[in-house]
């Protein structure tokens, strides 16, 4: 018997809507950019139960004839590539001809259009592999496509479909990217009969700013760069508008939403003297550029290109917002102290003056003598409980670094910059990275207390809301239905206040000064895209090292002498707090020795 057989057709496009169909915003995506090509001004959506029940897509483009109308459901079959010259330098949003065929083997699907040349509008529908005869309907001009119970006739397909919040929550995002792209066409959104959004057509910069917010508007700055052929142009948020999550980041290629980590990393590295490293720049750009230089049939998604000549795009992308980002804000008006007066160590007075009073108020108080004073520790540690549980009062003789081992890393001397602590200890001197290591202490307790079941919860005095997407609140809707309540295990309560707004009402107690809202948002995010299971088994580390970050000590914190010494100790009985969560060392020693040799001592 043969092993090697043809698939029915049925089923080779039940593969097909697996990789273009994946849920119903890829469905509606789909849609939308036919719509989009065939001319559409405007272009109405409506969904009921996050677009699983219903997704019907409204335009008033071109129409299809009569006569291609079956072919409009038949799998390969298009009108906008005839040839392999065609697909090379392909400049519509669809072209594989898979879209529509793929909807209808997992739906119930009805297509109604009229060409601008019909006399009247032409109906057909399918339900899975049944396709109907085609029949007169009634229509004005364009093209209805509805797409109802989604799934059907795959139902252990339908089972990875998420809650109707979570589902309509990717609808809109997928309907966000399209409006964007296009401002010139009105565009209006419908779900569960009421309309929640409507785009007038306008200029584009207006069309960003009623999307993405004012504020997104009023902090970002106008793009709009052209070099050999190619043209970057949008908006691009100012460094002091950043986010910390990649929600307001969209990226098109002649029209395309892409996701690009060419690009991406361009702009990365433009914003990368600019912005802190775990903060996310947002913008909304466009690459023009010739489409047979660029390959869009890399994926059946269509969000995946390649170039062919990558390094040129990186550059012009890299310098063009590169120069954007490098318009002065502002002049400092910090005068330095050689601007004030020449300055003369041999000649204390008027000049010398001068110079001190420019110093930070900071440096000036510091007491670094504190090492010296014989009862200065006595009074601060005179209480420390070493390791082994025993009590013993320090030896008010001399500084307690210098008399026992018990304390590894020593006394804090001072702090450098805000961002690393001096102390000194039996050895010599330790320098300490006080965000890292204050990070890796706050991993491991957290690792601890999640070992044991749940992460201790403080309650806010005061709610903290926050406008949220539509994902968020989903997720939060999700995990409020569930028995066992993820955002609970981890010391979470948030409350679900209207469609587009959260609140914090209690964050884990071992994080509670950090910020409740981006610490939220952060952790909404790796639920929503991991799902709750998935982020507390597989990527349960990378959650907890999130949540750390936010609660560990910032850069240019001054802490104080009490403050940094509480952190030496706490190193001390941490587990591998010689590096941070992300691999990164926490300290080093520089013994007396090494310091001698710096300083040619004995020689």
């Amino acid at each position: 018997m043969a092993l090697i057989r043809l698939l029915p057709d049925q089923l080779i496009s039940q593969i097909a809507a697996g990789e273009v169909v994946e849920r119903p915003a890829s469905a509606l995506k789909e849609l939308l950019e036919n719509s989009l090509d065939a001319g559409s001004t405007e272009i109405q959506v409506i969904l009921s139960q996050g677009g699983i029940k219903q997704l019907r897509v409204a335009d008033n483009g071109g129409g299809i004839l009569q006569e291609d109308l079956a072919l409009a459901l038949t799998r390969h079959a298009t009108s906008k590539i005839a040839t392999l010259e065609d697909l090379e330098a392909v400049n519509s949003l669809g072209f594989r001809g898979e879209a529509l065929a793929s909807i209808a083997s997992v739906s119930r699907t009805q297509l109604v259009s009229r060409a601008r040349e019909e006399k009247h509008a032409w109906r057909i529908s399918s339900e899975g592999s049944a396709v109907s005869a085609i029949e007169p309907a009634a229509l004005d001009a364009g093209t209805i496509v509805e797409v109802a119970d989604l799934y059907f006739n795959t139902p252990a397909r339908r089972k990875f479909l998420k809650t109707e919040a979570t589902e309509f929550g990717h609808c809109e995002e997928a309907f966000t990217r399209v409006v964007l792209s296009r401002p010139d066409v009105m565009f209006t959104l419908q779900h569960n009969g009421r309309v929640l959004n409507r785009y007038a057509a306008g200029e584009a910069e207006r069309r960003f700013g009623e999307v993405l917010g004012k504020e997104f508007f009023a902090e970002s700055l106008s793009v709009d760069e052209s070099a050999a052929g190619l043209r970057l142009w949008g908006m691009a948020a100012k460094p002091t508008f950043n986010r910390n999550s990649r929600d307001t980041q969209y990226v098109y290629v002649n029209g395309r939403f892409v996701r690009d980590k060419l690009i991406a990393h361009a702009i990365r590295q433009a914003y990368q003297d600019v912005l802190h490293h775990d903060r996310h720049p947002a913008f909304v750009l466009f690459l023009e550029l010739d489409p047979a230089l660029v390959d869009v049939n890399v994926h059946p998604s269509k969000t995946e290109v390649r170039f062919r000549d990558g390094q040129a795009i990186h550059r012009f992308i890299f310098h063009a917002l590169h120069k954007v980002l490098a318009v002065p804000t502002g002049t400092s008006n910090l005068v330095t102290a050689t601007s004030q007066a020449p300055f003369n160590p041999f000649s204390p007075g008027a000049q010398g003056a001068a110079v001190q009073s420019s110093y930070p108020a900071y440096q000036s108080n510091m007491d670094l003598r504190a090492s010296e004073a014989p009862g200065f520790y006595q009074n601060l540690y005179g209480g420390i409980r070493q390791e082994a549980g025993r009590d013993q009062a320090l030896d008010t003789r001399q500084p307690p670094a210098m008399e026992t081992q018990d304390y590894p890393l020593g006394f804090a001397v001072g702090q450098l910059h805000g961002v690393y602590i001096l102390a000194q200890n039996r050895q010599g001197m330790v320098v300490v990275d006080m965000h890292a290591a204050h990070e890796r202490i706050m991993y491991e307790r957290l690792k601890n207390a999640l070992d044991v079941d749940t992460v201790p919860m403080q309650p806010l005095l005061l709610p903290v809301s926050f406008n949220a997407d539509r994902l968020e609140v989903a997720t939060v809707q999700e995990q409020l239905s569930q028995s066992r309540n993820s955002l609970h295990q981890l010391g979470f309560e948030l409350a679900v206040l209207s469609p587009t707004t959260l609140a914090v009402r209690a964050i884990p107690a071992m994080l509670q000064d950090a910020d409740a809202v981006a610490l939220a948002r952060d952790v909404l995010r790796d639920l929503r895209e991991f799902g709750a299971s998935r982020a507390l088994i597989e990527r349960r580390n990378e959650l907890l090292g999130t949540m750390a970050c936010h609660a560990a000590v910032r850069a240019n914190r001054m802490l104080t002498l009490p403050e940094m010494n509480a952190l030496l100790r706490d190193m001390e009985a941490t587990e591998r707090s010689g590096q941070c969560n992300h691999g990164r060392p926490t300290w080093f020693q520089v013994t007396m020795g090494e310091l001698d040799k710096m300083f040619m001592r004995g020689k």
